[in-house]
């Protein structure tokens, strides 16, 4: 009989974890894996898989895990997944595969998610099998989930593939968004090099919509496929946001994570605060603030809601209060005070009323409840929107957000080209938007290919 209980990897000390950017969860050794394998029991009908986006087999990879077949349950991850070291460790899981498993009827769900990064731990050595090449090339926009995904799928049917990258380094949001204490660059490094074992190219230092047109890109390669992401911040348009050292949560995380920004020989130093106020619930939210904490800061995240409305993942939230990030809910921002820098933020005590689009209930103003925070650093983490930049310049459809609007092939008003990932809907979770471009690299073999439509 499976155990209720299921067995959680060892982390590192919060004691010591905040004196340095090294990764916080430990990863099983291989009998932990093999015990937490034994669990599943191996349903005849898994709902586990239709909670994945990209529709890994996962009573198969683990059967093989709990069979001590390491090697062969990485092989059944990467049929559907490129990125699984990525995914086992930043995907919401407990939402998705997780919050399907039969176990957590009764007990506690499989931890699927962590089986998943320790199976990522045992790439072979053998070579990529040889792919015939066909004559036609696609030009990916971005290097992040989404366009590595589509990327790999693409190269693996035979296509010639090329990726553009506006920044300096690959990776998209793995990389200037993610902190390396939950997602360290050489993991993401090495699936990126896997990818490009695949014949994949990368040409970083490419703005699309500045340095090359999508038309340019359409005379060169007979399709196109937009993974941008969304990295426009957001503000919340109130008093006092001009004052120097208001970031936003995607400036901050980009100059740390990219441009180590923190660090003595940095041309391009972000200032260190003493006392920092976070503003946001989501996960980003949470990795600003143990950033932050990280960097020396006293730390305090502000929520318009409670925890149980609190969007972050559990385990960030526990994890970021044990590293001594102090929270205060129901709690809004009204103005950031100072003269031409922070000197604090005035906010405002909040009540919940009933239930808004999103479910969640409606956060009300308590009228004479204001009260002041004193800071030195405010970060604003309440999300971020799509860049128009692409859109605009290559006139393709998109909304009042800057979304860019396809139709149910995944392609945009351009004919020939494709977008999937947070560009056409805002934020979105990594594994939502390899799904996405699972399916637009379908849609491009179809177009390519002359085919009906998936």
């Amino acid at each position: 009989m499976a155990s209720s209980k299921r067995l959680e990897p060892k982390e590192l000390n919060p004691e010591e974890r905040i004196k340095s950017f090294d990764e916080v969860n430990l990863g099983y050794t291989e009998q932990e894996a093999v015990e937490e394998a034994s669990r599943c029991i191996q349903c005849k009908n898994p709902l586990c898989v239709s909670g994945c986006p990209v529709n890994i087999d996962i009573p198969c990879f683990i059967k093989e895990i709990k069979e001590e077949k390491f090697e062969n349950a990485l092989k059944t991850i990467k049929k559907t997944n490129n990125l699984p070291a990525v995914c086992g460790r930043v995907c919401p899981q407990e939402k998705q595969c997780e919050i399907k498993c039969i176990l957590g009827k009764k007990g506690d769900p499989l931890n699927i998610g962590k089986l998943e990064r320790f199976a990522s731990e045992y790439e072979s050595n053998d070579k990529n099998k040889d792919i015939s090449k066909l004559k036609e090339s696609v030009a990916v926009v971005g290097s992040g989930p989404a366009g590595l995904t589509c990327a790999a799928d693409l190269a693996e049917i035979g296509y010639s593939v090329t990726i553009f990258e506006a920044l300096h380094k690959p990776g998209g949001v793995m990389i200037y968004g993610i902190p390396e204490f939950r997602l360290p660059n050489n993991i993401v490094f090495k699936e990126i090099n896997n990818i490009k074992n695949m014949g994949v190219k990368i040409e970083t230092n490419h703005l699309i919509g500045r340095t090359i047109e999508i038309s340019d890109l359409l005379k060169e390669y007979n399709a196109v496929f937009i993974g941008c992401g969304a990295g426009l911040p957001k503000f919340m348009d109130i008093p006092g946001e001009h004052l120097n050292h208001v970031y936003s949560a995607n400036e901050f995380l980009t100059r740390i994570n990219l441009m180590e920004a923190h660090l003595e020989h940095s041309p391009t130093p972000v200032k260190i605060g003493r006392k920092v106020v976070v503003v946001g619930g989501g996960n980003v939210a949470m990795d600003s603030a143990r950033t932050a904490r990280r960097l020396g800061a006293d730390v305090t995240v502000i929520y318009r809601r409670t925890g149980i409305e609190m969007p972050a993942r559990v385990e960030e939230v526990k994890h970021a209060q044990e590293e001594g990030v102090h929270f205060m809910m129901l709690t809004s921002p009204m103005s950031v005070l100072g003269d031409k820098e922070v000197s604090g933020i005035r906010c405002i005590q909040m009540s919940l009323g009933e239930e808004d689009e999103s479910g969640r209930r409606k956060p009300i103003q308590i009228e004479g409840s204001n009260f002041n925070i004193s800071c030195d650093q405010v970060i604003m983490a309440i999300g971020q929107g799509s860049n128009p930049l692409i859109a605009k310049s290559s006139k393709l459809k998109h909304d009042i957000r800057g979304n860019i609007i396809i139709d149910e092939n995944m392609m945009t008003s351009l004919a020939g080209v494709f977008a999937g990932g947070d560009i056409i809907g805002g934020n979105s979770t990594v594994i939502g938007a390899m799904g996405d471009a699972k399916k637009a690299a379908q849609a491009v073999d179809a177009y390519i290919r002359k085919e009906k439509f998936i």
